[in-house]
């Protein structure tokens, strides 16, 4: 339960307090022990909050993480700290010319109503989920980011009238996969976003070879599924959000005065609880394990 952080990182504490341990790159250096580096495309407004929300999951493993945060050239990150990102993240050619990543996360983004081909960074997103499909061994997805690696895949979404937001009951459809198969029959799963995929498509995504289905919401459609080579795995879910974040998104939504949101499905707004804690620590767990499996050497 290691995270590899710099010595003054403004989340130690928060981490420490919920049982992951934190160290320094120069104290890692003198274990015997080969960090696994996972490349974090953190692409989530105000970026520097969102960062524990990811780190707290990942070290949650037995394993030692060291996170590479990525930043995007074209993309200006106008409502993130600019000494921070300037400080800690490097661009994605950066990141893997000094040694190779073990896996990559694409984060969320709030482009969820714009076309792709619109999105200003939609280009160097690409090129990026093109070397990683080559050269990485699994590709972890998270709502927009998720939709991206699909639409990557040739499987475009499609923008909703309601924005899915809330905590659904999710069946798990693949109780023999190296990733999902442990986790509950269904789990409940967190879910804030204003698009996805019609189940239709990737059923016949499906029928076609293309992807494999792991798990299906009631009125949300499929949340998790994967390329068939392997190399992505896409959860359109936020199993990294804790019951507050759910809370400043909507009150951050009334306040724009969108009129296309509704409270959170299943979240008491005076009283959160988390339901889906067991299954976000499973599901990094048990992501972080495959990459470790298949990169060990």
């Amino acid at each position: 339960m290691t995270i590899v952080v710099p010595k003054d990182y403004h989340c130690i504490s928060a981490l420490e307090e919920s049982q992951v341990n934190c160290i320094t790159t120069d104290e890692a250096l003198k274990e015997d022990i080969r960090a696994l580096r996972v490349g974090i495309l953190n692409i989530m407004p105000k970026a520097e909050t969102y960062e524990y929300s990811l780190l707290q999951p990942l070290g949650k493993s037995v394993l030692q993480i060291e996170p590479i945060w990525i930043r995007l050239k074209t993309h200006s990150y106008a409502s993130s700290d600019s000494s921070h990102m300037e400080k800690l993240y490097v661009p994605f050619e950066e990141a893997v010319s000094r040694a190779r990543l073990d896996g990559l996360i694409v984060t969320g983004a709030p482009v969820e109503e714009i076309p792709f081909e619109e999105v200003l960074y939609w280009e160097e997103i690409k090129r990026i989920l093109k070397y990683a499909r080559q050269n990485i061994t699994s590709t972890l997805g998270i709502c927009w980011g998720g939709l991206a690696l699909a639409k990557f895949l040739g499987v475009d979404k499609t923008v909703y009238d309601k924005k899915v937001f809330g905590v659904f009951p999710t069946v798990n459809l693949a109780r023999g996969h190296r990733i999902t198969g442990e986790m509950d029959d269904w789990f409940w799963c967190a879910q804030s976003r204003h698009s996805g995929i019609d189940d239709a498509v990737l059923e016949r995504e499906r029928d076609s070879g293309n992807v494999q289905l792991l798990a299906h919401a009631k009125d949300v459609g499929y949340v998790i599924f994967e390329s068939a080579d392997k190399r992505f795995l896409i959860h359109l879910g936020h199993p990294e959000y804790d019951p507050g974040r759910l809370i400043e998104e909507y009150n951050r939504d009334v306040a724009k005065g969108r009129t296309d949101v509704e409270p959170p499905k299943n979240v008491d707004l005076d009283n959160p609880v988390n339901l889906w804690r067991a299954h976000r620590t499973e599901f990094f767990t048990q992501w972080i394990k495959y990459l470790h499996e298949a990169t060990s050497y």
